[in-house]
């Protein structure tokens, strides 16, 4: 059967309905719902239970259970005094100890007796006093501690914030013990879709402590959802770099929103934070996803992706249908019928693939009958390719050579060739490099791939990041 009567990629992936978009393949890899990142993080999800109130007599703490591996300080103790009592004096613990004022101290012991016993019906007139009598910050303070302890209890959402805003205005707490009342207010203020609201809560934590991690992923959240996705991306990656800095391993979510929000927003930062992505995170699902991304940004035709489909075979990163299929028919077509025969044994072998199928039996006889001597012929077409001037030829044969697996004659082909007229010497350090990689030479790789630069800079990037990957 002639070559032509092949269906074309396209018209296969259509008929077979196994190409798809890469959109709805990103879609799927990390899911569009703007606070992904916030649950993975007990973000904008924000409950009731997320907002612990630690009540030591009424000593408040406000910490989310997401707080404590950011290691953000919760607002110090404050002790109340038992019912009609007057408060204690500054503990040598520390802690701060309020001074209410005696015109207060009777409507705040009632506030604190309705709040404890959650009589609801009674809290909105004791607070109406308890603030109507408030004389200083300490009274106003305390006073907003238990507004805040009693609109929790009720998970009232809106009084929640009204209680945060009341603390936060009472001017009693350091800077630093604020954060993680701005970063829950600015989640509650996020799920009311008040998006400037929430923004500007995150950015006042940020200013106390610019990098807590928390407030800046959910910075981004809030900057996505304002319309502004290149400044949430920056903001996610300011997030990973901190964590790096640290010595700790970021978040994998991280990574999947800001490959998203980028791809999306067609960002020419999609294929590094892909390829960061599978630095940090390596798998076969992975690496096939991050090499799906560069293919789709890069505005290249599949022969010149060749070496992306090489990778992705090294990362053992080829999955269904449409990779072998694409793959192999590139390479039959580029003139390379024994590289395509062999990804097809591959393909065949792991099942990926089904060599009854008609497209797939037809693509492998025409793969098997051009491969026919070919292999026998290469000694004498490498010998010829070194004696040349020109440096196609040796490109060639050294990649038909990689094709065969023999790495190390490529190797010295794309060597040969480097010295050679006419040669691209960004896509001849690439190959040598991978020739070099897949042979086990891994030092002399790293020197070939980082001489890649130019069109091949992003490819050899890959190379690098699964080179670095291998033992």
């Amino acid at each position: 059967m002639a070559f032509s009567t092949l269906p074309p990629l396209a018209l296969f992936a259509a008929e077979q309905g196994v190409y798809g978009r890469l959109r709805q393949h990103i879609q799927k890899i990390a899911p569009a719902a703007k606070d992904e990142l916030a649950q993975q993080e007990n973000g904008m999800k924000l409950t009731p239970t997320a907002l612990t109130l630690v009540l030591a007599s009424s000593s408040l703490a406000m910490v989310s259970p997401a707080m404590a591996q950011y290691g953000s300080s919760a607002p110090p103790k404050v002790a109340m005094p038992p019912k009609g009592e007057a408060p204690p004096a500054e503990a040598s613990t520390g802690e701060y100890k309020p001074n209410i004022s005696s015109s207060a101290r009777k409507e705040i012991v009632e506030l604190q007796t309705a709040v404890n016993a959650k009589d609801a019906a009674n809290i909105p007139a004791k607070l109406a006093a308890a603030q109507a009598k408030a004389k200083t910050k300490d009274d106003r303070y305390v006073i907003a501690q238990l507004q805040l302890k009693a609109a929790v209890d009720v998970q009232d959402n809106a009084a929640i914030m009204t209680a945060i805003d009341a603390v936060l205005a009472s001017d009693v707490l350091p800077p630093a013990n604020t954060i993680p009342l701005y970063v829950n207010l600015g989640k509650l203020q996020y799920n009311t879709k008040a998006y400037d609201k929430a923004a500007a809560s995150f950015e006042r934590a940020l200013q106390i402590e610019p990098n807590n991690v928390e407030a800046t992923v959910m910075l981004a959240e809030a900057r996505n959802a304002q319309g502004r996705p290149a400044e949430a991306v920056t903001l996610i990656q300011k997030a990973i770099a901190a964590r790096v800095a640290a010595g700790q391993k970021p978040e994998e979510n991280w990574y999947k929103r800001a490959v998203k929000l980028s791809f999306d927003a067609k960002m020419p930062s999609a294929p590094t934070i892909a390829r960061e992505w599978v630095a940090a995170y390596p798998s076969q699902k992975n690496w096939r996803d991050a090499i799906r991304i560069y293919q789709s940004t890069s505005g290249l035709d599949d022969a010149s992706l060749l070496d992306s489909m090489r990778l992705a075979q090294a990362a053992g990163a080829l999955s269904g249908e449409n990779d072998y299929f694409r793959f192999a028919n590139t390479l039959v077509t580029k003139g390379f019928p024994g590289e395509a025969k062999a990804v097809l044994d591959q393909g065949f072998a792991s099942k990926a693939i089904d060599k009854s199928r008609a497209t797939f039996s037809q693509l492998y006889t025409l793969a098997s009958t051009r491969s026919q001597g070919d292999r026998a012929s290469l000694a004498a077409s490498a010998t010829a390719a070194k004696a040349s001037a020109d440096a196609k030829k040796a490109m060639v044969t050294g990649e038909a050579f990689y094709g065969y697996g023999d790495y190390a004659q490529a190797a010295d082909l794309f060597r040969a060739a480097l010295g050679k007229s006419g040669v691209d010497k960004d896509l001849a350090n690439l190959r040598l490099g991978m020739s070099l990689a897949r042979s086990g030479d891994k030092a002399g790789a790293v020197a070939a791939l980082k001489a890649a630069g130019g069109a091949q800079a992003e490819v050899a990037s890959l190379w690098l990041t699964w080179l670095a990957q291998q033992a």
